[in-house]
């Protein structure tokens, strides 16, 4: 079972967050909203150990993007921001799937599978709102779905694992305008509590070009972590690596 690609989302999510985002959108004239989608590319390594069942051997990992790259079958990446007067809303999908076949000792055929799936979803207030910096506090929830399967048919060996949990998270987002059609956004939030997950935290910082009225082209940098445990089960994993977005204004 491949352990190279441990970063999340599922196709029918995130059609229903992309929906969500339309339908607030389309509002927007006459409710007073503005909205934002972002799909981006997120160039993610990882690191950290995974024990995925009871009794299972703790596998440490630490591969590249190049590394996850190539057992990579599908992935996707979005994100939104919704806004109207101070009250703000924002949701950002992670889906990514990823196989490898080879030989485990001593020289025996085995095939694996990984599908993961984070959402997170938060509600908050702009607290700090001038022509330089604005800054949103809020809180929410980011849910996890990690199914994985592992195949040895000449040992009859055949698991399919799966966990899902939600975890609480606290957040804060602030975005500076850094010159005329230039700008720069923090995001961080942290969370679990015990609640799902013993951890979980996130970062992302990019900065942004505005094309036009509409349009916008941004760089930057994410990591997103977890650290959960469930009886004899064990997820502790960092996801890092710098992403490229457009977006698009409503």
């Amino acid at each position: 079972m491949s352990t190279s690609a441990l970063h999340p989302v599922g196709n029918a999510a995130g059609v229903a967050l992309a929906a969500g985002i339309i339908a607030l959108a389309s509002a927007a004239n006459a409710q007073e909203w503005s909205a934002q989608v972002t799909p981006y590319v997120w160039a993610t390594g990882v690191s950290g150990d995974i024990t995925p069942f009871t009794g299972a051997p703790t596998i440490a990992f630490d591969s590249s993007f190049s590394q996850i790259l190539e057992d990579l079958d599908a992935a996707f990446f979005i994100s939104g921001y919704v806004r109207r007067d101070r009250f703000v809303l924002l949701g950002d999908l992670s889906y990514s799937a990823s196989s490898r076949s080879g030989l485990v000792p001593p020289g025996v055929p085995a095939s694996g599978e990984l599908n993961q799936t984070s959402l997170t979803l938060a509600a908050g207030y702009r607290v700090v709102e001038n022509p330089s910096v604005s800054v949103d506090v809020l809180g929410g929830a980011r849910f996890w779905r990690i199914e994985g399967s592992a195949n040895v048919p000449l040992a009859g060996l055949s698991v399919s694992p799966s966990e899902s949990f939600t975890d609480p998270i606290l957040a804060a987002r602030a975005n500076f305008s850094l010159a005329p059609q230039w700008s720069a956004i923090l995001y961080g939030d942290y969370g679990g509590f015990g609640v799902g997950s013993e951890e979980t935290s996130q970062i992302v910082a990019t900065v942004n070009y505005q094309v036009n009225e509409r349009f916008y082209l941004s760089a930057g940098y994410r990591t997103l972590s977890v650290d959960y445990r469930d009886g004899g089960t064990r997820i502790d994993a960092t996801m890092s690596g710098p992403l490229f977005g457009a977006t698009w204004r409503f």
